[in-house]
């Protein structure tokens, strides 16, 4: 359910057909003054589409109701094969899907979306466990919140991650056979569209816009993941490897997406 920021009223009965964003316009009048009468004025708001797959009732209840608070649609499902199946119907604009789910365990349904969707997937972990985060990040979430959850956190990693999606400048860079175009928010290989999250894409855009210059695993955790504080820099070198399996010739070798040793990355032209 949508509602207006200015009214709090719910705008009902929309639904957006699968593949896109719902766009609301909102329509409020102020109190008539007796000097220049009624004042009208729409407004077109975005409102984000999450689905949110935890089996936890008291949680996903708490969740659902803070989110949509906080302005979000959301759908829920209790195992991630009724979450699946939500997504083959309905596309949302981010996925918050927890890791320990009765059957189909979190990053296995990780796995299964990425094969044919780059949508964001924002894990919920129980605990900031080595071999959970390496795990989810590796089956490709692009980012991760341990619990227990406080909606207002969530709310901020889901905007944050949404916004990597945002048009940039009208302009392109070109890699040898790499092609980044920021207006467009594409990029192409050979000719060839490749497809990326809207978290890799957002690396590789941050990247680019310092040719040859190595970043550190904070200062790309602070431009891409916006994360101000001391992050977690496996959030960095997992999205790397994923985003190398796409972009190099020989991923294992990469002429274009280097380490700097003791320091971070750096986006290189090939010579």
């Amino acid at each position: 359910m949508a509602v207006s920021p200015d009214c709090h009223r719910p705008a009902t009965g929309l639904v957006a057909p699968k593949g896109h964003r719902l766009l609301v316009w909102v329509r409020c009048e102020t109190p008539t003054n007796s000097r220049t009468g009624p004042a009208p004025w729409d407004r077109m708001t975005f409102v984000p589409s999450l689905l949110l797959i935890e089996d936890d009732d008291a949680i996903r209840t708490a969740l659902e109701l803070s989110l949509t608070r906080q302005g979000h649609r959301v759908a829920t499902a209790a195992t991630g094969e009724d979450g699946l199946k939500l997504l083959s119907e309905q596309r949302p604009d981010l996925i918050v899907l927890d890791v320990m789910l009765p059957g189909i365990d979190g990053f296995e349904v990780c796995r299964r979306i990425r094969r044919t969707d780059q949508l964001p997937i924002i894990l919920l972990t129980a605990r900031n466990d080595d071999i959970d985060v390496v795990v989810g990040l590796e089956s490709g979430a692009d980012d991760y919140v341990v619990k227990p959850v406080q909606g207002r956190v969530l709310d901020a990693r889901i905007r944050a991650v949404l916004r990597r999606g945002e048009r940039e400048a009208n302009d392109a860079a070109t890699f040898g056979s790499l092609v980044i175009d920021r207006a467009a928010m594409t990029v192409t290989k050979n000719g060839e569209d490749l497809q990326l999250t809207p978290t890799e894409l957002r690396l590789l855009l941050e990247l680019s816009r310092r040719p040859g210059q190595a970043l550190s695993r904070q200062q790309l955790l602070r431009l891409v993941w916006e994360h101000d504080y001391l992050g977690d820099s496996r959030l960095v070198d997992a999205c790397v490897q994923r985003l190398r399996a796409k972009v190099e010739d020989v991923p294992s070798s990469p002429t274009l997406i280097r380490t700097v040793r003791g320091v971070g990355y750096r986006l290189d032209t090939p010579q």
